[in-house]
C-alpha cells in the first residue's frame, strides 16, 4: 500500500518571532523523524510542509515603515521601554537554543507583510519554477525571517524579497517578475479570510493532516511535541 501523504499546513506571519521559533522546531522534528524512519517501500507516511498566510497587523499601511522599537513598545508593552527590552532579551535566549540570532527583534523597521506573503504564495505554486528546477519556499521564509529578525530590515522591501527569492533557488529574472507584479494577491487575500473563518487568531497555527484525524498545534511548541504528533500521524496511517 502506498504511504499516506500527510500535509502539514504552517500558518505564519513574518514579523512574529514565535513563528520563526516554531518553524525551526518543526523542521528539526521532521529531520529527526526522517532519520529514524528513512523512506522505504514500507513507509507508512510521507510528510509535506506548506505555508499559509496570516497578518497580525493587516491594517498597517502598505507603503509605510515605522521604527520597530517604538512600535513594539506602544503595541505590546504599554509604551514601556523596559518591558520591550526584557521581551527582546527573553526571545534572544529562546532563539539561541534553536540557532536563531534575534539580534534585531526590537531594532530596525516594521512594515506590512502582505507582499512577502504574496511572493511566498507564488513560490509554492508549481509554475513558479518556470523551467528553472526545484524551488524551495522554506528557504524564502528563512531568508525573510533572517533579514527581519537578525538585520532589522523591512519584511516586504523589494531588496529583501529579491534576496529571499534567490535563496529559494529562483533566478533574478523570474524573481523580478514575481516581486514587481501582483500575481497571487487575490489568492492570498482569500486564504487569509479563510483562516479567520476557520478560527485562526494567532500564529504559528499548525495543522497536521492524518488518515484518521487531523492534529492542530497552536503556538511555538517544543521539538518533542512536534515529534510526538508526527509519530501519531504515522501510527494512525497503518
Amino acid at each position: 500500500m502506498a504511504p499516506y501523504e500527510s500535509l502539514i499546513s504552517f500558518t505564519l506571519d513574518f514579523t512574529c518571532p514565535w513563528t520563526y521559533l516554531g518553524k525551526k522546531r518543526l523542521e528539526k522534528a521532521l529531520s529527526q523523524y526522517q532519520q529514524q524512519h528513512p523512506p522505504s517501500p514500507d513507509s507508512t507516511v510521507v510528510f509535506t510542509l506548506t505555508f499559509l498566510p496570516y497578518q497580525l497587523q493587516p491594517a498597517f499601511p502598505a507603503d509605510e515603515e515605522r521604527d520597530r522599537r517604538s512600535w513594539l513598545s506602544e503595541l505590546h508593552h504599554g509604551g514601556s521601554e523596559e518591558a520591550t527590552a526584557a521581551f527582546a532579551e527573553k526571545m534572544a535566549a529562546l532563539g539561541a537554543e534553536d540557532g536563531i540570532a534575534f539580534k534585531s527583534l526590537s531594532d530596525g523597521v516594521v512594515a506590512n507583510t502582505l507582499e512577502a506573503h504574496r511572493v511566498l504564495h507564488c513560490l509554492q505554486e508549481p509554475k513558479s519554477a518556470r523551467g528553472e528546477g526545484a524551488v524551495e519556499p522554506s528557504k524564502f521564509v528563512d531568508s525573510v525571517y533572517a533579514s527581519y529578525f537578525e538585520n532589522g530590515c523591512s519584511p516586504s522591501s523589494r531588496q529583501i524579497l529579491m534576496l529571499a527569492c534567490k535563496a529559494a533557488g529562483v533566478s533574478d529574472e523570474t524573481a523580478a517578475g514575481i516581486v514587481d507584479g501582483d500575481e497571487g494577491l487575490a489568492e492570498v487575500q482569500i486564504l487569509m479570510r479563510e483562516q479567520k473563518m476557520n478560527g485562526v487568531d494567532s500564529v504559528p497555527y499548525v495543522v497536521f493532516e492524518g488518515r484518521k484525524r487531523d492534529f492542530t498545534l497552536v503556538g511555538a511548541r517544543s521539538v518533542e511535541e512536534y515529534g510526538k504528533t508526527l509519530a501519531n500521524i504515522a501510527r494512525e496511517s497503518l
